[in-house]
């Protein structure tokens, strides 16, 4: 497979709800417009900030129709079809190359964790042989996996296993190991920058592409990190890049940057609803403090939000 690097910001959306705790796909449509709109490039559903982990297989097929159904060319889809089962995973890739998916990303399995590479690579091996026409990303984010298995090596035994193989998801803060991946095969691996808060840095090291969960409302300011970078302007990419990394402090001390980001999703227009147990909600009034700090840190500013 001739690997294509993406470019920009993916957003990793949040799934919407119901207020009885439902899926509420109906809302997607106006959510995808509002983030190709804000210059988004494309999203991967279903992964960590989309809580899907804690949906059923048919509930993330139906998200997976729904979101695909708003792609373009220049609006990529990438479905996130990790479980604990390999075989369960392989299901979800294959439903998601049936309707038409860009490509498919998998975190390793939560439970009974892989010990050994060759043991991760057997596991995304069975995964991405179900949408063997789409690019595959390995979804590395050893905080939430518990996975921490190196990359370089991962990459270097799994390019001959796994033939759509197009890189990384890489969500974690050992940048030594990201520039070696983004090195690794002549450049050859498409790796993503997947902590929004360390944008910059993952320019820095060469990355092109960005998957992250504050892109769902504040796309515009990340945009103008890589366009200050790309320009050489990068006193002006760090001022901006400090203000994201304020808001992303004061989102993980209101319960975390999921509940709060899915929280804060309804005061920019679309409501997505509550998370799932074992998550916990922000009361209203908490909300409200949330709101209200944010707004002191500009996250409702024009050149800073969705």
């Amino acid at each position: 497979m001739k690997i294509k690097k993406i470019k920009g910001l993916i957003a990793a959306p949040f799934t919407p709800m119901k207020p009885d705790g439902e899926i509420n796909p109906a809302i997607i449509p106006e959510y995808a417009e509002k983030l190709k709109s804000s210059g988004v490039k494309g999203v991967f559903i279903c992964g960590t900030t989309g809580e899907g982990m804690l949906m059923t297989l048919e509930e993330r097929k139906i998200i997976t129709e729904e979101w695909v159904g708003e792609q373009t060319n220049d609006f990529k889809v990438i479905v996130h079809v990790g479980t604990t089962s390999a075989k369960q995973s392989k299901e979800l890739a294959e439903h998601a190359q049936s309707f038409g998916a860009y490509g498919i990303g998998c975190m390793g399995p939560v439970f009974l964790k892989p010990g050994r590479t060759e043991e991760l690579i057997d596991f995304c091996a069975e995964v991405a042989a179900g949408a063997p026409d789409l690019p595959f990303y390995y979804y590395h984010i050893p905080s939430v996996s518990g996975v921490t298995l190196s990359m370089v090596e991962f990459l270097q035994k799994a390019a001959p296993v796994i033939p759509n193989l197009a890189g990384i998801k890489f969500t974690h803060n050992n940048f030594m190991e990201m520039q070696q991946c983004l090195q690794h095969d002549e450049e050859k691996w498409d790796i993503l920058s997947g902590f929004d808060e360390m944008l910059l840095a993952g320019l820095a090291f060469g990355a092109k592409g960005a998957v992250g969960s504050t892109f769902n409302f504040m796309a515009p300011i990340y945009n103008q990190i890589i366009e200050d970078f790309e320009n050489g302007n990068i006193e002006a990419a760090r001022i901006k890049q400090i203000k994201t990394v304020n808001i992303v402090e004061i989102l993980v001390k209101h319960n975390g940057a999921i509940v709060a980001g899915k929280s804060l999703m309804k005061s920019v227009g679309i409501d997505c609803g509550k998370c799932r147990a074992p998550l916990r909600n922000l009361k209203e009034s908490e909300h409200k403090n949330l709101k209200r700090e944010l707004e002191k840190e500009g996250v409702f500013d024009k050149e800073t939000q969705l």
